[in-house]
């Protein structure tokens, strides 16, 4: 089993928070005029779509070394739809593209990589969020 500790404090002299893990930073807030927001840094439904994106990025690479394949270009775009009260996110829908170094398909690459992207299937299984104290 692996775990990964990610901590986030408030930012002095500000509403934003900052995240950090493993010597890697960023800045989380509300969108301006939003609950004290300064649109300094992230919301939550973009952090929640740059994990899935950003995940999938790098499972892309892990798949494509392991089969021994070059990837030349990636890219990703990710739609979170946010509903009710309280506000959820209720779907996201990504979108990627890859282009290979010798101009193949990537189409096999991608459903592989689908069938192993940590953060994609761990929402699409229904992961737990416990509160400790």
């Amino acid at each position: 089993m692996q775990t990964s500790t990610i901590e986030i404090r408030n930012v002095a002299g500000t509403e934003a928070a900052l995240g950090w893990a493993d010597g890697h930073t960023i800045v989380i807030d509300r969108p301006q005029g939003r609950a004290g927001g300064l649109g300094l840094g992230f919301n939550g439904a973009q952090l929640l779509g740059l994990t899935i994106g950003g995940c999938f990025a790098n499972d892309l690479r892990y798949v494509a070394a392991n089969a021994g394949l070059k990837i030349k270009d990636i890219g990703i775009e990710v739609e979170v739809t946010l509903q009710g009260e309280p506000l959820i996110a209720t779907n996201a829908a990504m979108r990627v593209s890859v282009q290979m170094e010798d101009g193949s398909d990537a189409a096999d690459l991608i459903r592989r990589t689908s069938e192993i992207s940590m953060a994609m299937n761990s929402l699409n299984r229904g992961i737990s969020v416990t509160l400790n104290d």
